[in-house]
């Protein structure tokens, strides 16, 4: 008795096809969107693009600061 063989792979192949199916809608689910209704960003993707931005200055920032390390 073999514990690879072809009807556990089918099984195996089988759950991963689903379970792929299932975490790709839920994660275009869970993305930030544009309401419909209103035509305007929902709150966390207004604060997603206000972190994002924060964060890319602060790192270019710092990133452009002195040259010399400090002492």
């Amino acid at each position: 008795m073999s514990v690879l063989n072809r009807r556990n792979a089918v099984v195996g192949y089988v759950t991963l096809a689903i379970g792929k199916r299932v975490l790709k809608k839920k994660a275009k689910d869970a993305v930030p969107a544009i309401d419909a209704e209103t035509k305007k960003p929902n709150k966390s993707a207004i604060a997603l693009l206000i972190a994002g931005t924060v964060g890319a200055l602060t790192f270019w920032r710092k990133r452009s600061g002195d040259d010399t390390p400090p002492a």
